[in-house]
């Protein structure tokens, strides 16, 4: 009766346990968006909040893009840093057409 918790080494995120189960990185551990071209020093990178209020959406549903792997997202310590770029080109891909 109740709630089971899991163990506290669960992680609720079981595929960004470990940097060995990521997706191979450049040299300077930035993970390479197609739309970067290897050039990461013009790059804008906004915070998860920042990215929630261009989209006018919660910080929850960004972060839910960011675990489904929708949006592109750098890891800094326990934070996540998304490129601009990445976050216009999410909302390009997501118009369609109504009517």
């Amino acid at each position: 009766m109740g709630f089971d918790f899991p163990n506290s080494h669960t992680r609720p995120y079981p595929h960004l346990n470990d940097a060995r189960s990521l997706p191979r990185q450049c040299e300077s551990g930035v993970q390479m968006s197609s739309n970067l071209n290897g050039d990461i020093s013009e790059v804008k990178f906004l915070t998860v909040a920042e990215v929630a209020s261009v989209m006018r959406v919660s910080k929850m549903t960004v972060y839910r893009l960011l675990h489904s792997g929708e949006l592109p997202a750098v890891r800094v310590g326990r934070s996540f840093r998304v490129s601009e770029s990445d976050v216009n080109e999410y909302l390009k891909g997501s118009f369609f057409q109504t009517g």
